[in-house]
């Protein structure tokens, strides 16, 4: 009997199909290897793509990658070269990635608005833009973006000192299925921006405004308003002018919130931590609240049981808080706890974190430091059991998770 060629057998459709069942992406390469013509198959069938080239190579890989819809051109905080990305890359990126829908550029220091003009003008499909750190950019960029990109769900500007609220007055008229934001570090941004915002953004389900230091009650209580059925993620760290007022608001209005960041900001009290407790109680997941000075045993407890589905709490320097806020669990309260942050809290003492762990049998990780009644020996001494899998940090030596940042 003839043989008969693998290439002539089957076609390009049915070695495509080959292809797409194969699990790794290193068995995908190594389909690449077998000959020019699986190797031009593998190539135009590739969705992402991470590259470091200039415009000469970034057109060459556009002419052989034609159906990318990833692009990973981020640079690494502590390694990034200068310039990097420029503008002449996104000018090649935006004339040649045509079906690119998500395009991260994180730290590329070089960019200028220039540059993000291109990609407004040319990539109308893009859902996704990561361009923190890209510290040149402005508003001018930005909203040309905003104009050409209608579909944008995701966007962050993480330490884009120079964006304003013009910026987010642009994306709520533009783009108007935008689901996630960032703005960590835009200390530009203020209570009018985000107002102006959720006009046409309403449905936003994380929005990111750590030390942004204009934010105050009025900009979040619009944010919960007007995005009360779809938030769910909101950070607001060092935001000092963010009280009562605005978790209130996120109380009543967003009851599927599930990460609340408001680590610093020191004016929230009881008052609104327990009205919290009672409206998220089915969802809240994650709870940063370090450095809020006023909050005590009374609302920490109807947190812990109230909301059933916490899984990570940081109550560090919450100085009012003992352990009284443990002691007066019931019974029928059982935590899920993984992650818990309770450093520097200076009333706490062994006998409340054995009381922690009578309620806890899920703990991960266990932050400890800084309290002087709380050490290793006094532990060992009164004889605490911690789960097996949780790793407790005693003197900071531990890696922490990020479940809180």
């Amino acid at each position: 009997m003839a043989s008969v060629c693998v290439n002539d057998a089957l076609t390009d459709d049915e070695l495509r199909w080959i292809l797409s069942r194969l699990d790794t992406d290193k068995d995908k390469e190594v389909f690449g290897l077998v000959c020019k013509r699986w190797l031009y198959l593998q190539s135009t069938d590739r969705k992402k793509l991470a590259a470091r080239a200039g415009p000469h190579m970034l057109g060459r890989l556009a002419s052989r990658f034609t159906r990318i819809v990833e692009l990973d051109l981020s640079q690494s905080v502590s390694r990034s070269f200068y310039p990097g990305v420029t503008d002449s890359d996104l000018a090649v990126i935006a004339q040649g990635f045509k079906c690119l829908r998500v395009l991260n550029l994180h730290t590329c220091k070089g960019i200028t608005d220039t540059g993000l003009a291109s990609i407004g003008r040319c990539l109308s499909l893009l859902q996704f833009l990561d361009v923190s750190y890209c510290r040149k950019l402005s508003d001018k960029g930005l909203s040309a973006v905003a104009q050409g990109c209608h579909d944008l769900r995701a966007l962050h500007l993480a330490g884009c000192r120079f964006i304003t609220d013009e910026t987010l007055k642009s994306l709520s008229e533009r783009c108007r299925d935008l689901e996630a934001l960032g703005l960590q570090g835009c200390t530009n941004i203020t209570d009018s921006g985000l107002a102006d915002l959720v006009k046409g953004c309403r449905k936003i389900k994380a929005l990111d405004i750590n030390k942004c230091s204009n934010v105050g009650d009025a900009g979040v209580s619009s944010v919960a308003k007007a995005c009360a059925s779809s938030l769910k993620t909101l950070k607001l760290l060092d935001c000092y002018k963010v009280g009562d007022e605005s978790v209130s608001s996120l109380a009543q209005f967003c009851k599927n919130l599930e990460t609340l960041i408001i680590g610093g900001c020191r004016d929230i009290s009881d008052e609104s931590i327990v009205l919290l407790a009672d409206s998220c109680r089915d969802g809240l997941k994650n709870l940063r609240m370090d450095w809020c000075l006023n909050v005590t045993d009374s609302s920490l407890t109807c947190v812990l049981k109230q909301c059933k589905s916490l899984e990570a709490l940081d109550i560090g320097c919450c100085e009012e808080v003992t352990d009284n806020a443990f002691r007066d669990l019931g019974s029928e309260d059982v935590l899920g706890l993984k992650v818990l942050k309770v450093s520097n809290c200076p009333k706490i003492t062994v006998a409340g974190i054995g009381k922690l762990l009578e309620k806890c049998s899920s703990l991960e990780y266990l932050d400890v430091r800084s309290l002087p009644h709380v050490t290793e020996v006094r532990c060992s001494e009164a004889g605490l059991e911690f789960p097996a899998c949780c790793k407790v940090n005693f003197s900071g030596s531990l890696t922490e998770p990020d479940v809180l940042l």
